[in-house]
């Protein structure tokens, strides 16, 4: 299909930005030390557009309620984007972001053709830009806002050039860092909305390399400016989406954009959580309903009060973060100005500082499971769960809320799911922040949380009963039974509709016409390398007889071999099998 920008697209677009966050979290949390050394701006962005994701996904969902033809607009959808990054927004890079977005949503919504061309998509790029340089008080290059502004020039130069009949549009694709208007191309053509988009991708590549000479903590850290690197990933999936091309997962925008590693020390010069000496204790984070008359006092009061500040929204509805040391100051200006509500605060390191005597509980196991028998399997071993209905995913913030729930110093997080592990890990930093003790066990199947599960022990020290509960997991070989849904290429080769799949560690390996003979096979396939217990976890499907059959098979055919059988309930997958 050509290039689009259309109501579609753009839910494409969030899922997967938040996929590439999902993966870049980290990497992205890990070389933050501007403006603040506290590692969670990966965290930020990811929070940001997941509430975005969210937001879109209800506009669609309840179109779709309405009927196969009631799909919502190119406005309505990126109207939903912009507002669910604006009431989500976390942090410094999250508002700048949710500003960005708010930017291209006017612009967008400004244009008459329902269906933006290149031409549009190159103004709504200049628009976020500006924007965002608008709702920092005080701007500064070697950021997210030079990314930005880098990625706008980046594209505007590849329409001229294809306008005025450059063979290679995204050879003149580079180039500059400051904003500039950049009007209306002349006679742009219907095609170039794939090569500018993919321009804009490179502009933000090349301008992000240089952010570490442009910032003296990037210099001294040896990093890129983690903001930027996070954008790089957001543009990234825009590309993706637009163009259709299937996401680049080889090229890791750190990979592409960081000029040299940095050492842990270097990277955390400040103490882990603190601010930046001399800079103020508190990040003050709130949404204000309040008329835009009312924002500029505000600006100036809360800029006289402290630094990092950025205020972003408009039609009322304000996005308000600002670093202070007079937290109390900082909320009684929003008061002043309107209806502060959603209000956080962060104190830069001292909420990791908690006595034992904060929380009763010493350790609790969270879980996510999908299935009634799961559920109450993963209970019974006591953890607590977070249960999933088919093809759900949870929000981050429903995973931090069950870790709350627990009131638990140290938690140790089960996603079972390699899907999962990126709202998880989310849920993770949001509960770290909060003083809670976190261990994320990378499990990618429910079968490896059991074997988890069943070497658990709370009276044992924390790092240690997260190592046992990671060796087991680890030591788990897990495979499912699916039904191929049309004909596709697979590892196995090639299936048709109707088929049973055997996907061992996450790849296809067996293709069979009926559970049982597939499910054997996988057997055969796991116990060849070895093996002193299998596992097996049935779903809601799974035909009668499945259990025995399987566990007879183990007996005849694999000498000292032990067979557990669990009735798991998981709706679309009719078997889960484990291997230790």
């Amino acid at each position: 299909m050509p290039p689009s920008l259309d109501a579609p697209t753009v839910r494409t677009w969030c899922r997967l930005a938040l996929a590439a966050l999902g993966r870049a979290r980290e990497e992205i949390d890990a070389i933050n030390v501007y403006p603040v050394a506290d590692g969670d701006t990966g965290t930020n962005l990811y929070l940001t557009v997941e509430s975005a994701a969210q937001s879109v996904d209800a506009v669609c969902d309840a179109h779709a309620a309405a009927g196969p033809a009631a799909g919502p607009s190119l406005q309505e959808t990126f109207r939903a984007m912009s507002h669910g990054a604006l009431i989500g927004a976390r942090g410094n890079s999250g508002t700048i972001l949710a500003q960005l977005l708010r930017g291209m949503n006017e612009s967008l919504a400004a244009d008459p053709a329902p269906q933006p061309d290149a031409a549009a998509l190159c103004r709504a790029l200049r628009t976020a830009a500006d924007s965002a340089y608008e709702a920092v008080a005080h701007p500064a290059e070697g950021t997210m806002l030079t990314v930005a502004a880098a990625a706008a020039t980046a594209a505007q130069r590849a329409l001229e050039a294809a306008s005025a009949g450059d063979a290679d549009p995204a050879a003149s694709a580079g180039g500059a860092s400051a904003p500039a208007s950049p009007g209306r191309a002349a006679g742009p053509r219907g095609d170039l909305l794939g090569p500018v988009v993919r321009a804009a991708q490179r502009g933000a590549r090349e301008a992000l390399a240089a952010t570490t000479g442009q910032l003296g903590a990037l210099r001294e850290a040896g990093v890129v400016d983690a903001g930027g690197l996070g954008l790089l990933a957001v543009l990234g999936a825009l590309a993706d989406a637009v163009t259709g091309e299937a996401p680049r997962r080889q090229e890791s925008a750190g990979a592409a954009a960081r000029p040299a590693p940095a050492t842990a020390a270097q990277v955390h010069a400040c103490p882990e959580g603190d601010a930046a000496p001399g800079g103020p204790a508190f990040e003050v984070i709130y949404l204000l309903e309040a008329p835009s008359a009312a924002v500029p006092p505000l600006r100036a009061r809360l800029d006289a009060l402290g630094d990092s500040l950025v205020v972003v929204g408009g039609d009322g509805l304000w996005n308000v973060h600002v670093h202070v040391d007079d937290v109390g100051a900082a909320i009684e200006a929003g008061i002043e100005a309107g209806r502060p509500h959603r209000i956080r605060v962060t104190h830069f390191g001292a909420q990791t500082r908690r006595t034992p005597g904060d929380r009763g509980r010493e350790r609790a196991v969270v879980a996510l499971v999908r299935g009634e028998g799961m559920a109450a399997l993963c209970e019974q071993a006591g953890a607590v769960v977070v249960a999933l209905g088919p093809g759900e995913a949870p929000a981050s913030g429903e995973i931090s809320a069950a870790v709350r729930r627990t009131g638990a110093r140290e938690v140790i997080l089960l996603p079972n799911g390699a899907e999962l592990r990126p709202a998880a890990g989310a849920a993770a930093a949001q509960a770290r922040a909060d003083g809670v003790r976190v261990a994320l066990i990378p499990t990618r199947s429910a079968v490896q949380g059991i074997a988890a599960l069943a070497v658990h022990e709370p009276s044992r020290r924390f790092d240690e009963d997260v190592v046992a509960m990671t060796s087991a997991a680890g030591a788990t070989r897990y495979a499912e039974l699916a039904v191929a849904e049309h004909e596709s290429w697979t590892m196995a080769g090639v299936c048709q509709a109707g088929d049973v799949l055997g996907l061992i560690d996450g790849d296809v390996a067996v293709i069979g016409a009926d559970v049982a003979g597939t499910a054997a096979r996988v057997l055969d396939r796991m116990l060849a390398a070895g093996g002193e217990m299998v596992t097996l976890v049935l779903g809601a499907t799974a035909p009668e007889g499945l259990a025995p059959r399987l566990e007879a098979h183990v007996r005849d055919t694999h000498l000292a071999v032990d067979t557990v059988i669990y009735e798991g309930g998981q709706p679309s997958c009719p078997l889960l099998i484990g291997v230790e």
